[in-house]
């Protein structure tokens, strides 16, 4: 009798409402009070909030490339630098390599370059010296770097971070109303385990209340 409660209660923990139960709001992630506009249409925004001198960041970034390749899909996947005032050179460098069209070749590489020597990426010679050892033309890197439009997206993601009220890194916002973050659900591998709980709810929700078309 033991032998058969015990593997009737295994089988109720891994059912998959069961399992659903598991997240609480509150303590698991939060519903913020004044959700973003999201810019991903018809789809489910997944924003991440991160630093490049963050090791917690540097820690998830195997795990979050892991759930890219099989995420929901009606999801769209979007970074936003955190912008507090330490980590804001670094979120130019972000939009600097993105303007270039050299995101994907150097923001695994520059996470790893800053992680090994912490401090060492602190100003704008050292960024543009990396780039440039990773076949970036230095001209053109300090132009993007220094450019309105680097400058322009950085505000936008300074007023973002303001907005949703982003103290910490890693933090994911879904579809600008649920925010989660690494110590909030448990781990890294429960966080990435939420978020596709955040994106079923987000979906229900959208169905409930469609957007008005303009």
């Amino acid at each position: 009798m033991k032998r058969f409660f015990g593997g009737y209660l295994m089988a109720l923990f891994l059912l998959p409402g069961v399992a659903h139960a598991a997240f609480e709001e509150g303590r698991h992630y939060m519903s913020l009070p004044f959700p973003a506009t999201v810019e991903t249409g018809d789809r489910i925004e997944v924003r991440e909030f991160f630093w490049y001198g963050c090791p917690l960041c540097y820690v998830l970034e195997p795990g979050l490339a892991r759930w890219l390749k099989k995420m929901p899909a009606n999801t769209q996947f979007m970074r936003t630098p955190g912008t507090a005032p330490r980590w804001m050179l670094h979120g130019q460098a972000y939009y600097a390599f993105e303007s270039l069209g050299a995101l994907d070749k150097l923001h695994g590489a520059f996470f790893k370059a800053v992680q090994a020597q912490p401090g060492a990426y602190n100003d704008e010679k050292a960024i543009a010296g990396f780039a440039a050892s990773h076949g970036v033309d230095r001209k053109k890197f300090d132009e993007a770097f220094n450019s309105f439009g680097v400058r322009l997206k950085l505000e936008k993601a300074k007023q973002l971070n303001q907005d949703l009220n982003i103290s910490s890194v890693p933090a994911i916002v879904v579809d600008g109303k649920y925010l989660t973050t690494v110590p909030m659900a448990g781990g890294e591998e429960q966080m990435l385990k939420l978020l596709d709980d955040l994106i079923g709810k987000a979906a229900k929700e959208r169905k409930k209340h469609p957007a008005k078309k303009k």
